[in-house]
């Protein structure tokens, strides 16, 4: 008996929801729906699917390209096709740069949907036939952290935590860094890729990141261990070992 695909499909709005459950049930898939980012978050933690269904404009405080963050850095090997009503030239390239194996703009016919269905899911087990060669391991231990840079994941005392791909380069940078404080605008080109000359500027960009960093790493974030703010001058990491 051939097993079926399980598909996650991630859209706010019920009638899409329903026509992608129901074209995708008569070609075999096994769907589960939800109608939010949290959602979406919720039923990745712990469950693996060989393909999603992502709208990126979603309702709530987590959008589609947070959903597919999280994908890429739990599960890497999952096929995900982009479907959304506000097609753009700077989404599209934000999906491409997180890597989506389609890309569809609503409304989708059938047999549209089921063609990217069957491309995207082609070439996930082609890339599950490619052989992989063992390489060494790129692990940046400093406890409580451990830090894969290769899987781009965070371990916290054995747990692992869920950044986006902007919130690993930031805390990377001040772990490689733990021996010196790095300036607001220093942070602010590793983490936008922007160089920005003005103090105050990269100083009201790069303490949103720093917040929701701290909120998922630190136990009490408005009482920081790890991320300290040396005033007027930058951010410093700290660890287990330095502040014992």
């Amino acid at each position: 008996m051939k097993e079926q695909t399980q598909t996650l499909i991630v859209d706010d709005e019920e009638g899409v929801r329903f026509f992608l459950e129901e074209t995708l049930r008569r070609v075999g898939h096994n769907t589960h729906s939800v109608s939010s980012g949290e959602e979406a978050l919720a039923a990745l933690r712990d469950n693996a699917f060989d393909l999603v269904m992502l709208d990126l404009r979603l309702g709530g405080r987590v959008d589609g390209l947070r959903v597919l963050e999280a994908i890429r850095w739990r599960w890497p090997e999952t096929a995900v096709i982009i479907l959304t009503a506000h097609g753009s030239l700077e989404t599209a390239i934000a999906a491409i740069r997180e890597g989506v194996e389609g890309y569809l703009l609503k409304p989708v016919e059938p047999a549209e949907l089921r063609q990217a269905v069957e491309d995207a899911l082609s070439r996930r087990r082609q890339r599950a036939r490619t052989p992989h060669v063992q390489q060494e391991r790129h692990v940046l231990e400093r406890a409580p952290f451990e830090i894969d840079l290769d899987k781009h994941s965070v371990a916290l005392d054995g747990r692992m935590l869920e950044l986006t791909s902007r919130e690993f380069k930031l805390l990377v940078h001040l772990v490689q860094n733990a021996h010196r404080v790095t300036s607001p605008q220093e942070l602010v080109r590793v983490v936008r890729d922007y160089d920005c000359e003005d103090l105050y500027e990269a100083q009201g960009i790069i303490k949103w990141y720093i917040h929701r960093l701290r909120r998922k790493v630190e136990k009490d974030p408005s009482h920081p261990r790890y991320i300290l703010n040396v005033r007027g001058v930058g951010y410093r990491f700290v660890g287990a070992e330095d502040s014992a």
